[in-house]
């Protein structure tokens, strides 16, 4: 129900108590709007005042730091410009100058030999056949069996594992099931179902239709265009919402800025006070004591006995002299001391 269709009609008055809907109506007096007074505050009031002096704004790095001005290094490099000698070229090098011509010795010519054949005659040996003379033995035995010739119409008349394993045995013969012969059944065949048997037919009369009938009209009027919905549901005049837009509570302020911040009308300058360093000086330390060239490597040493290479003995001691390889290398084989048995 909308609004319009309030209009003109009678609301409904509930007493105090009654229910509605499965719910009781409470009376207005149960809730009644107390007289609260507003709480004072606690807050001490501020005593502030704005320092008169200007912040200076400077930092650690700034009073610290002193700027040196950046000098360039220079450049040992030398420069790729070539330089272009204006007096003419008189053709003279060190080669030149420093050159000495030597005069070169007559090279001596060898004779070409003349080839001269030989009188004897090429005997057509080579090393292996001049050397290898051969030794006389007797000649080697054929070890393989002597090759016999199968024909195919041979009969093989060995036995084998198969024949000796798998004997021949008689095999009865298969006995064959004799097939009944086919006896045609006597009398007629019945040709009714269990449904022909069973079935009762009924007599069904045809469905009457509910649609009522149609009779067609001949209008030549035209279509007035209206419809049960269109009379019911007469169109809107609609009209595209503005923009909500809260109001402003807070008025602009109307006179001019003067250029001062809430951080600089209530900073308090402080005096800053520089960290104390606890870096060591870098000072070298120097003792009057003179130095008692004591260390804990002299202190701990303990001097070993120094051993000489067995190499440099022509016999070495303890060692026994095997043999010489063909480069001349010498082995030695220490001795086992001998352990005395109980």
């Amino acid at each position: 129900m909308t609004s319009s269709d309030l209009h003109g009609k009678e609301l409904l008055q509930v007493p105090c108590g009654e229910k509605i809907g499965g719910r009781t109506r409470v009376d207005v007096d149960d809730y009644r709007a107390w007289d609260l007074h507003k709480s004072e505050l606690y807050k001490p009031e501020q005593t502030y005042q704005p320092p008169t002096v200007k912040f200076e704004n400077s930092t650690t790095f700034q009073d610290d730091f002193v700027p040196q001005e950046i000098k360039p290094r220079q450049s040992f490099k030398p420069s790729s410009v070539v330089k272009r000698s204006t007096a003419p070229f008189n053709g003279i090098t060190s080669h030149r100058l420093d050159y000495i011509p030597h005069q070169l010795e007559l090279k001596f010519e060898r004779p070409k030999e003349v080839y001269k054949p030989t009188d004897q005659r090429f005997e057509d040996l080579t090393t292996h056949r001049y050397d290898f003379q051969g030794l006389t033995g007797e000649t080697a035995k054929i070890c393989r069996p002597v090759h016999t010739r199968v024909t195919q119409n041979a009969r093989f008349e060995g036995s084998t594992e198969f024949r000796e394993s798998f004997q021949p045995w008689e095999i009865p013969p298969a006995e064959v099931k004799k097939v009944p012969e086919y006896v045609p059944p006597t009398g007629s065949m019945l040709l009714n179902s269990t449904s022909h048997l069973d079935y009762v037919p009924y007599q069904a009369n045809r469905v009457v239709p509910i649609r009522p009938v149609s009779q067609k009209r001949s209008n030549n009027f035209p279509f007035q265009g209206k419809s049960t919905m269109k009379e019911d549901f007469p169109a809107w005049e609609s009209h595209h919402q503005g923009l909500i837009k809260k109001q402003q509570q807070i008025p602009n302020p109307s006179g001019k800025f003067d250029g001062l911040s809430t951080f600089r009308s209530h900073y308090v300058p402080h005096e800053l006070i520089p960290t104390e360093s606890c870096k060591p000086l870098n000072i070298a330390f120097k003792s009057s004591v003179p130095f008692d060239d004591v260390t804990m490597y002299s202190v701990e040493y303990t001097p070993k006995k120094q051993e000489i290479c067995p190499a440099s003995y022509p016999s070495p001691p303890g060692y026994i002299f095997e043999n010489t390889n063909s480069q001349g290398h010498k082995f030695f084989r220490k001795i086992t001391p001998t352990v005395k048995a109980f």
